[in-house]
C-alpha cells in the first residue's frame, strides 16, 4: 500500500505537539509490511527535504502553512494531480483538515482530526477581524474534510463524540487512534539554571488552556503559603499584562524532545488546566517519566488521567488554589504506576491499533 502523508504540520511547526504525532505516524506507517510512505508539503527554494518531499515547484514559506492562498495552491493546484501521478493508494491529512480540493477517485482518504477546537473555541488571532476569517475558512475546511474522508481518524472518544454531535452523518467513518507517547527513551536533558521541584504547565497560547486561571490560583496559593515556583512552556504575552510578571513564574519555549523530557522528569508536578483538550498529550509525557499530575475534569483528559491523579474543575479559582495549598509538598514520585498507566499509550498500542486500520483499508 502507497500511503501519502500530509507532512506540513512538522514543517511548519516541528516541536509542537501535532508535529510529534505526524512524525511517529510517518515511522510506524513505514515500518508495517507492504506499506511505503511518501511525504507532501510546501517548501521553499534551497531546503535541504528538497527531493525528499512531495512539494510544489514554487518557492514557499514554511510559517505559511496555513495561510488561504498557499493553501489553495497546495491541496487545490498541487495534490489532486501528484496524488495521481505518483500513484498514490491512500493519502492522509494530518492537521484537521486539508484534504485535495477536487476529485481524486480510486485514493483513499483519511482525515487525522485531533480536535473541533478551530470551530469551537475562541482562539487566540491578533485581530477580531482574522479570527472571524479564519474561523470561517477552518470550518470550511474542516467540514469538507470530514465530507470527504474515507475515515476520520482520532485520538479519543471525546473528539470522536464532538464530531458525531456536529456532524452525525460521520459516525461510520471514525476510527480511535490515540495519540502516541514514547517512553522508552531514556535520553533526557536537564535545562540549564531551573533546579528541579518546580510545578509544570504546557501550552499558554490558546484561551482553552486556562493558563490565565492556573496562574491565579497559584499566586493565591503562593499568598497564603510556600508552593513551587511555576513554570510555563509558552509565552508571557499569552497571559493578560496583569499576570505575566510575577516572583517565581518562569517561561520557557522552543524546547527539542530531549530536554522537554528534562523539563518533564525536573518537575514536581505537571498541573493541566485545560477546560478543551482533544487528547492531552502533556498528561501523558509526564506520567511516563514519574510525574504526578494534577488535571481539570471534562474533555479528553477525563480518558487520559489516572483515576488517581488530584482533578479539580477548571473554572473554580479558588477551589484550585486550595489543591495548590494541600498539595505543597514534595509529590512522590510515580515512576511504576505513571509508566505503568502511560504504556497503554506507549509504541506497541499504537503499533498494532495503526495496523489495524491499515489492514481494515486494505480489505
Amino acid at each position: 500500500m502507497r500511503v501519502g502523508l500530509d507532512y506540513r504540520p512538522v514543517l511548519a511547526a516541528p516541536r509542537s505537539g501535532i508535529a510529534r504525532q505526524v512524525r511517529a505516524l510517518d515511522f510506524h506507517l513505514s515500518t508495517l509490511a507492504m506499506t511505503t510512505v511518501t511525504r507532501f508539503g510546501c517548501l521553499p527554494h534551497g531546503h535541504p527535504l528538497r527531493g525528499q518531499i512531495e512539494a510544489p515547484a514554487a518557492d514557499l514559506v514554511l510559517n505559511g502553512q496555513h495561510r488561504p492562498q498557499q493553501r489553495l495552491s497546495f491541496e487545490a493546484a498541487f495534490l489532486p494531480s501528484r496524488l495521481r501521478e505518483t500513484g498514490m493508494d491512500v493519502y492522509i491529512a494530518t492537521a484537521n483538515m486539508g484534504l485535495p480540493l477536487g476529485r481524486v477517485s480510486g485514493i483513499l482518504q483519511i482525515l487525522l482530526l485531533h480536535d473541533l477546537f478551530q470551530i469551537t473555541e475562541h482562539n487566540r488571532h491578533s485581530s477580531i477581524w482574522r479570527a472571524g476569517a479564519y474561523r470561517l475558512i477552518d470550518w470550511a475546511s474542516i467540514s469538507y474534510s470530514i465530507y470527504r474522508a474515507s475515515q476520520i481518524w482520532t485520538p479519543s472518544v471525546f473528539t470522536a463524540e464532538e464530531v458525531i454531535r456536529r456532524f452525525p452523518r460521520a459516525r461510520t467513518q471514525l476510527r480511535i487512534l490515540p495519540n502516541l507517547v514514547d517512553g522508552t527513551s531514556d535520553e533526557a536533558q536537564p535545562i540549564e539554571g531551573l533546579t528541579p521541584g518546580y510545578w509544570l504547565a504546557i501550552g499558554t497560547r490558546e484561551p482553552r488552556k486556562n493558563i490565565a486561571r492556573l496562574v491565579t490560583a497559584w499566586s493565591e496559593a503562593r499568598r497564603r503559603t510556600v508552593v513551587p515556583d511555576l513554570v510555563l512552556l509558552g509565552a508571557a504575552e499569552d497571559l493578560p499584562p496583569e499576570l505575566r510578571e510575577r516572583p517565581g513564574l518562569i517561561y520557557l519555549d522552543d524546547l527539542d524532545e530531549v530536554r522537554l523530557k528534562g523539563l518533564y522528569q525536573g518537575a514536581d508536578r505537571l498541573w493541566q488546566p485545560s477546560y478543551a483538550e482533544g487528547f492531552g498529550l502533556p498528561v501523558v509525557e509526564a506520567l511516563a517519566v514519574g510525574t504526578p499530575v494534577a488535571c481539570a475534569r471534562g474533555s479528553a483528559l477525563d480518558e487520559v488521567t489516572p483515576p488517581w491523579a488530584p482533578r479539580f474543575d477548571a473554572m473554580d479559582v479558588p477551589g484550585l488554589a486550595a489543591l495548590m495549598i494541600t498539595l505543597a509538598q514534595p509529590a512522590l514520585r510515580e515512576p511504576i504506576r505513571g509508566r505503568s498507566w502511560a504504556t497503554r499509550f506507549g509504541a506497541p498500542a499504537y503499533h498494532t491499533r495503526l495496523a489495524e486500520l491499515l489492514a481494515e483499508l486494505r480489505s
